[in-house]
């Protein structure tokens, strides 16, 4: 009801930028971090300003500008990690305040900014994409009895709504796989990978959301299990990465449809 009111009394702010928000109306993961991903590299220069969930800062950081990392995972947060070294053409920006965020990559030279998780952001001028989760939730109830934070019937509002399969294709390869492997992650709903793990996965352990790994568990857990490597996602590897552990990693890429691809040109150009 709040979120409803909200929509009804916006009366959102241009700031002379365009501006892409990718969100979702569930609780949990559908994979708004490769859906950005793919949507900046079909931009020049574009800059992705986010929150930075389960990172150990506070206020406005400069994580990524155009190629350079300039913090570690710690101060950034797992997902803004993973955009500074997948885009190298970016900038990125965490921020609890989405307008400072905006800002400062006008000042920045950004020539479009994409908010992660940015549909209850109705005081900003922006075009919402809405994905859908696949599989889709078992009832439209919101929270705590199902799995919508915002009522189902929000897809209305959005300008342009992605459905896997409809509007992108997800494909995973698996980088350095061994004979044994064990699922080692931190995302919300793990079980959405089951479908992309081989037979040489022969344990699993899940994390709560955005958790920080030390380097003696994740060894404790190798050498337990019996297995070769830690398979893992890229974006849990970012926070893996300086332990000098054998990795595994699950590689995802999203493949855009051309009708979306032609959008993003419309609002970019």
């Amino acid at each position: 009801m709040c979120a409803k009111i909200r929509r009804a009394l916006k009366n959102p702010i241009d700031y002379h930028i365009p501006i892409i928000s990718v969100g979702n109306l569930t609780v949990g993961g559908s994979g708004k971090t490769p859906i950005c991903i793919a949507i900046a590299k079909e931009i020049a220069k574009p800059a992705i300003v986010l929150r930075g969930y389960g990172r150990l800062s506070k206020g406005l950081v400069l994580v990524g500008s155009f190629g350079e990392i300039l913090c570690d995972v710690k101060t950034s947060g797992d997902e803004a990690m993973l955009y500074a070294k997948e885009l190298k053409h970016a900038l990125i920006i965490v921020s609890e305040d989405r307008v400072l965020g905006i800002q400062k990559a006008k000042e920045l030279g950004a020539q479009v900014v994409i908010l992660d998780d940015g549909f209850g952001k109705v005081n900003i001028k922006k075009f919402d994409i809405l994905i859908k989760p696949n599989p889709k939730p078992a009832n439209s109830f919101c929270i705590p009895s199902g799995a919508y934070r915002e009522s189902a019937s929000n897809y209305k509002n959005a300008d342009l709504v992605l459905e896997e399969d409809k509007d992108f294709t997800r494909d995973v390869t698996i980088l350095r796989e061994t004979k044994k492997m064990v699922l080692v992650t931190a995302i919300a709903n793990p079980s959405r990978l089951d479908k992309f793990l081989p037979e040489q996965v022969i344990a699993k352990r899940t994390f709560p959301d955005h958790y920080m790994f030390t380097k003696d568990e994740l060894s404790k857990l190798l050498q337990t299990s019996g297995a070769e490597s830690i398979l893992t996602t890229t974006k849990d590897a970012v926070k893996m990465e300086e332990f000098d552990l054998s990795l595994s990693i699950l590689k995802l890429k999203i493949t855009l449809f051309p009708h979306v691809k032609d959008n993003i040109k419309l609002i970019t150009r």
